[in-house]
């Protein structure tokens, strides 16, 4: 489980970096900067990598989070960016990560790292 809570706080913070970079930005901003843009794909592609490091058991337990899904997006990011659509990435944004923080937060809070995710305001 060591191992398991460093990951799931390199997740949390590529999360709240995130966050940060879209803080007051609303879709045609996001479309319309590349370095927001940049900044975010990074962080998306960090986050999907840790993901994948985390162990089987633990992924076990939340239901809500589709890992198969977050590792696909991981190999659209890398392997695919030429094709990588924002308009979809967007909608990640918007309907997938706030559920990810959710479920990010509650495996934090069962491994006694409650208070990690709580230095920033949660978006759900």
């Amino acid at each position: 489980m060591k191992d398991d809570r460093l990951y799931l706080i390199h997740i949390g913070e590529c999360l709240q970096r995130i966050e940060s970079y879209l803080q007051g930005t609303d879709r045609e901003e996001f479309l319309a900067s590349s370095l927001v843009q940049d900044a975010v794909l990074r962080n998306l592609q960090t986050l999907s990598e840790a993901t994948q490091r985390l162990s089987d058991l633990l992924k076990e337990n939340p239901p809500a989070v589709d890992w198969h899904k977050i590792a696909g997006f991981r190999n659209v990011l890398v392997h695919d960016y030429l094709g990588i659509d924002l308009e979809r990435v967007w909608l990640v944004i918007e309907r997938d990560l706030p559920l990810l923080r959710k479920s990010i937060k509650e495996m934090l809070e069962e491994t006694g790292l409650d208070d990690f995710l709580s230095a920033s305001p949660d978006p759900g």
